[in-house]
């Protein structure tokens, strides 16, 4: 036989603690306070004792400062808000938008796009997966590739010149908040973002800087760099980068090592 039934006198006792507990707002909140308090400590404390909360993976870089660009339109524009960029570790993630997310993809991000609320599909892994020219029209007339679509038309992205004056001072402020931008990276990061949208121009070390950085007219229009060049350049870098199933592998052995 059970000795906590609710009618022994232990349970009575904790039972009645509990009711000198929430008559006692004084107490109530002190308590609250003090579990609040313990489970903070528990899992804050550790993280002064540790280098890096995120493990280096090999093949993460800062955005390109055209892909910077995109993702600040990106942002503005709320895509967000129906996107995110977390596929979680379950089956039918992986399996419908590829292998799962991995913190240190995000290291770089101010803010990140990790999240849970889906209205469109995950894009964490996007990249590459469509050509330039179907995100063009996907972004102009959604409902032309996706008839079942509710995303609104963002046409005036191609029709928008991007403003590639601002972009120094957006990759200074990055890397004051520990993003590894060289001072040549931020020197020449409006030269960096016209060539790299112009296959025919000198992109110098460009691709030495930015490993894996992807060269060309991305709207088809090489007359100007448009909005539309700079949003379809960060969406087809997404999960480009790392060689995840690697990256996934390394993690694992570490944490085998650490145990």
């Amino acid at each position: 036989m059970s000795t906590n039934s609710p009618n022994t006198p232990s349970s009575q006792g904790v039972f009645e603690g509990h009711k000198k507990i929430e008559k006692n707002v004084t107490l109530l909140a002190a308590a609250t306070l003090a579990t609040v308090a313990i489970g903070g400590i528990v899992e804050i404390a550790p993280l002064f004792w540790i280098d890096n909360t995120i493990e280096q993976v090999e093949g993460m870089r800062p955005y390109t400062p055209l892909e910077q660009a995109g993702r600040d339109i990106y942002i503005r524009e709320g895509c967000y808000t129906c996107h995110s960029q977390m596929i979680r570790p379950f089956r039918d993630e992986v399996e419908r938008y590829g292998h799962y997310s991995l913190a240190a993809e995000s290291m770089f991000d101010h803010p990140f796009q990790w999240g849970s609320k889906r209205t469109g599909p995950d894009l964490a892994r996007v990249g590459g997966r469509y050509t330039d020219d179907w995100h063009v029209q996907h972004l102009k007339d959604p409902r032309s590739l996706v008839p079942q679509s509710i995303m609104p038309s963002y046409s005036f992205l191609a029709e928008t010149t991007l403003d590639s004056a601002t972009i120094s001072g957006k990759l200074t402020a990055l890397q004051r908040v520990g993003v590894p931008y060289s001072e040549t990276d931020v020197e020449m990061a409006e030269a960096d973002l016209e060539a790299q949208a112009n296959p025919d121009a000198d992109a110098g070390d460009l691709e030495e800087r930015y490993p894996k950085v992807k060269i060309r007219d991305y709207d088809g229009d090489p007359s100007r760099i448009t909005e539309m060049d700079a949003l379809v350049a960060y969406l087809q870098m997404l999960g480009t980068l790392v060689d995840v199933n690697s990256a996934a592998a390394q993690s694992e052995l570490a944490e085998e090592r650490g145990r």
